[in-house]
């Protein structure tokens, strides 16, 4: 009997056992399929439209979405903190981009839609973020044409934009996402002003309208509804800083220890427009730390 020189082949030897003990290694921890998917690009090759996309929340999920390779438009009314934000990302040149558009002009908000999808080809995903938070009077004091704008920009707009961008996805047969800011205040009564929580529980049943809708198309559409965050919307409207509002809101809030920022909300929308939420449609996501579940009502002031 012949015997072997395991000399010979002890360097084809030891790669199989390697190889081996790579796959046995695989198949031991479920968890490394899941490690080496977070690797992967979510928004790569994607397409987003982000109104009110000049600042706060808007802001945040632009430099998101980027950095998570989507091309994004932004479209706002504030033209210079619009073109400082374009100006500041740099390593995202040409994947970044401004139109100025007024949500409360249809015309405008169909001409966004159609910069979008002229200048990057297509339009995979919608976050309808443009608001305001109107008068901060008492109720007895309403303001009924202060009332009518802060619908009109927060109620009409969104439907605008979910109207024409739901339009260039069914004509692109793009399964895109639509993602509406909500608020606290879109469940509760009491976490904001009269007209703007009215704005915002409208927004809800508009959402869950249009998932019922788009459906059809394989089009998504939820809305995130965050707590109190320092915003520059909610610094000029209770007129106080930053600082203020998070320390305020962190003080009668549910989830200790965590200060929310914008970041945190641009986080959600990022899963919202991800395949990572392939079947998540017609859901009102709170980024509210268990607040709606356990209180009722909160002021900055």
């Amino acid at each position: 009997m012949d015997l072997i020189d395991f000399s010979k082949h002890h360097k084809s030897i030891l790669g199989l056992v390697r190889s081996y003990e790579q796959l046995k290694f695989k198949e031991e921890q479920p968890g490394k399929a899941s490690i080496e998917k977070e690797k992967e690009i979510p928004l790569e090759s994607k397409v987003a439209l982000i109104t009110g996309g000049a600042s706060g929340i808007g802001e945040a999920a632009a430099r998101l979405f980027l950095e998570h390779g989507a091309r994004v438009v932004i479209a706002d009314v504030q033209d210079d903190l619009a073109h400082q934000l374009v100006a500041s990302l740099t390593d995202y040149s040409g994947n970044i981009c401004y139109h100025r558009c007024d949500v409360r002009d249809e015309k405008q908000v169909e001409d966004a839609v159609s910069h979008t999808v002229t200048k990057y080809g297509s339009l995979d995903i919608l976050f309808s973020n443009a608001g305001i938070m109107g008068p901060m009077t008492a109720l007895l004091d309403m303001d009924l044409d202060a009332f009518d704008n802060t619908m009109a920009v927060n109620v009409r707009g969104v439907a605008a934009t979910i109207k024409h961008a739901a339009r260039a996805m069914v004509a692109k047969k793009t399964p895109g996402s639509i993602i509406c800011t909500a608020s606290v205040a879109a469940s509760i009564g009491g976490a904001g002003p009269h007209a703007y929580t009215t704005s915002k529980h409208a927004m809800i049943g508009l959402m869950r309208t249009a998932c019922k809708e788009l459906g059809a198309y394989g089009i998504r559409v939820n809305c995130i509804s965050p707590f109190g965050v320092g915003t520059p919307l909610s610094c000029a409207a209770y007129n106080v800083e930053a600082s203020q509002v998070e320390a305020n809101c962190s003080a009668i809030g549910n989830l200790k220890g965590v200060v929310l920022k914008a970041n945190h909300v641009a986080e959600a929308a990022l899963f919202l427009a991800s395949d990572e939420s392939v079947y998540v449609s017609g859901q009102n996501l709170g980024v509210d730390g268990g607040f709606t579940v356990v209180s009722g009502s909160y002021s900055v002031s």
